[in-house]
């Protein structure tokens, strides 16, 4: 089961699409979350969750107060699970602080070259462990235009994938590793 753990849509369950996706543990989005809210990384931010799957996490800095969310999937049943959770979650949000939720259904890379410059505050990217180095290192590299000059980039990774190789224009801030799962963090240099 997964669910928003807090904000205004705690508890909310949301739907997984049958197969294709390996949402984030509990565990692992109450500790990212934790420490974005303590420092001030969420409310009011532009939000983007780049291989979305569920829109988990998208779903929880929605939740918690960012002003606009987009969640990037290119699978098509799980771009209509992420509608479907994005709608339960605006649903719940309190009057007159709705955040706004898009689902963009394209390749993330693809997303990125159509983003406007300097959209982005916060950027989760959670993709699939199929996912190359290479092709990574493609999309944070497509990614650096669309940051904001104080954007977070949150990438998670198994641990044995290693650390991301970060394109010119990021830099590692911190990891931070919980079992087999390692979230990197990286800024505009």
């Amino acid at each position: 089961m997964t669910r928003i753990i807090a904000g205004f849509a705690g508890s909310t369950t949301l739907g997984v699409p049958k197969s294709g996706t390996r949402p984030t543990s509990d565990r692992v989005r109450e500790a990212l979350f934790s420490a974005l809210e303590a420092r001030d990384e969420v409310n009011g931010l532009r939000v983007a969750d780049l291989y979305a799957g569920t829109g988990a996490l998208g779903l929880e800095a929605a939740s918690r107060g960012a002003s606009h969310v987009t969640l990037v999937e290119k699978g098509q049943q799980a771009a209509r699970v992420c509608r479907a959770n994005a709608a339960l979650v605006v649903a719940r949000a309190p009057r007159g602080s709705v955040p706004t939720v898009a689902v963009s259904a394209q390749a993330v890379r693809s997303y990125l070259h159509h983003a406007p410059a300097r959209s982005l505050d916060l950027v989760l990217i959670d993709p699939p462990y199929e996912l190359s180095d290479d092709d990574l290192h493609l999309d944070l590299e497509a990614l650096v235009p669309a940051l904001d000059e104080d954007a977070l980039v949150v990438v998670e990774r198994r641990a044995r994938s290693g650390e991301p190789g970060w394109p010119d224009g990021l830099a590692l801030e911190s990891s931070k590793s919980y079992g087999d799962t390692v979230l990197w963090s990286a800024r505009l240099q």
